[in-house]
Order: C-alpha cells, then structure tokens, then sequence
C-alpha cells in the first residue's frame, strides 16, 4: 500500500504539477488511513469497502478533527482510489457515492488597519534579522500572498524598478501582483543592506534567508510573525494567513474591485473571494452598532 501512495504523489507531482505543500497534505492524510487499515487487519486496498472508510472519518471524528480536515482526508480518498481504479489496479472504488461532511463557512479573521501597522512597526531595521523581518512582513500585507508562495520568491522574482513581483500559486499558475511603495522601500533596503550579510552561498537565489544563508522555510517564517505579534501586544490568534486576510478585507472595505482581489490573491473561482465581502458587511455591521446613536 505505502507504494502505491509513492506512486500516487509521483501521478501527482509530474503529470498534475501539485505544489509541494499540497502533495505533503495528500501524503500525510494516506499515511494516515493506510495505518488505520494496517490496524483493522486489512493490507490490500482491493479489500476495503465502503464501511472501512465511513470508520476511519469517524475516528478522525471522535479525535476532535474539524470538519473540514475530515471533508479534506475524504477527498485525498476519492483522488486517490479514483487513480488506482483508472490504472486498473483496483475492482471497485468504495468512496463512490459517499457525501462529503458539510463544512460551516467561517469568516476568516483579519487585523484592524491599527493592527496591522503595530505589527509592521515591530521589527528593528537596523538589524540585518529586522531588515528582512520588515520586508517580508510588509511585501505580505502589499501583496496578499499566501506564506508558501513568499518563501518560494526569488530574487528575480521581484523587480524593484517596475514595481511589481511575480509569483507561482496553486499548480504552479503565475501572477503579477503590484507593489506599494513602502513594501518597494524595505524590500530594496533589505536588498542592498541585509541580504548579503546573510548569504554564504553566492549561487543561493532565495529572496529570503534564514541565518544559515539558506531558503527561510515556513515553519520560520511562523516563529516570526509570532514574534511580532506579541510584541504588538495582539491577543487576536494570528495565522500564517492573517496578513493575506487583512489585505484582500482592507481593499473591499476601501471600494477595491472584487475581480481585482480575486487576480491579485490568485482564486480561481471568484465565490472563493467573495468570502471577504461578507466579512466587511459584518463590520459595518458592527460600525453601525457602536456608532448610530439609535441603532
């Protein structure tokens, strides 16, 4: 079973071209089945059924997995057992017919425009770890770009002259994204002064890196922008994402267009955008109420 996951995530990765970061998910949610299956006695996927995967979402269930992690391990099935049976390696697909979990929509939670700037003041640019902190902070708030994709830029990535960066989202999809001048100005500044007092590598061409002179990871960046926001004294739970909310949320609220926000934040179905409309009806909302007097 483990070599038909390899060869599944191999399907994935070169005829699909699923980036990383989704090909981990799908792996890791396998892994976990397969090891459900080992621990019911079954070792050859011709024998499950359509029983033997209603157990295993209900004991991601009863571990307290949200619903939409268990509507996720239930997709990662259906690719998976649709592969096999396309390739003919399996009788029968038993995830046919079976109903995803309905998953409540919540709106994502984003930082006020005060907040955003408390913690955009937080790192010390006249540090080399601050130069870069600031940078990356600020061309994440500009952009709205997922934290995968900021890790991933390049140097030629970004072009300071023109004012703009370019960057590859889900299946490796490019897009040009405008720059503001106060991202241009950290990012230039990071560039000319911080940069190569932490390259060891001169042939290394990650825009970003760690004190090791290598590629910043994710998991780095997350340890960072916590960092921050302590210091900002934000008691709001920060994500990886927040600052990719808080930017498309600002833009609407200040009369942006939704088919704009949609390019810049790289959905490919606008109703995936259109979350954030609702988020900003829920302020003003909340705008009217504190302050109408007869409200």
């Amino acid at each position: 079973m483990d070599r038909l996951i390899e060869r599944f995530i191999h399907y994935l990765a070169v005829e699909r071209g699923l980036a990383l970061n989704t090909l981990e998910s799908y792996q890791r949610d396998l892994v976990g089945y397969v090891g459900f299956l080992e621990r019911s006695g079954i070792r050859d996927l011709n024998q499950t059924r359509r029983a033997n995967i209603i157990a295993f979402l209900a004991e991601l269930q009863r571990k307290g997995r949200a619903t939409s992690t268990i509507s996720r391990n239930l997709a990662s099935l259906r690719a998976f057992y649709g592969f096999l049976l396309r390739d003919g390696l399996i009788d029968g697909d038993p995830t046919a017919n079976l109903e995803s979990p309905k998953i409540e929509k919540r709106l994502p939670k984003v930082l006020s425009v005060a907040e955003v700037e408390s913690l955009l003041e937080g790192p010390d640019t006249g540090t080399v770890a601050g130069s870069r902190d600031k940078a990356m902070l600020e061309l994440l708030y500009a952009t709205g770009i997922r934290v995968s994709e900021l890790v991933s830029l390049n140097i030629s990535d970004v072009n300071i002259n023109m004012g703009f960066l370019k960057c590859y989202g889900k299946g490796s999809k490019e897009r040009i994204i405008p720059l503001g001048s106060v991202a241009l100005t950290t990012v230039g500044d990071y560039l000319l002064k911080s940069r190569g007092k932490l390259l060891r590598d001169q042939t290394e061409d990650s825009l970003f890196l760690n004190h090791h002179g290598q590629r910043l990871s994710r998991q780095g960046f997350w340890k960072i922008i916590k960092k921050y926001a302590q210091t900002a004294m934000i008691d709001k739970e920060i994500t990886p994402h927040t600052l990719r909310h808080s930017f498309a949320t600002h833009l609407l609220e200040n009369g942006a267009d939704l088919r704009a926000v949609q390019e810049m934040l790289g959905h490919a179905d606008i109703s995936t955008t259109q979350i954030y409309t609702h988020l900003t009806k829920s302020r003003l909302k909340e705008v009217y109420a504190k302050a109408h007097p007869r409200a």
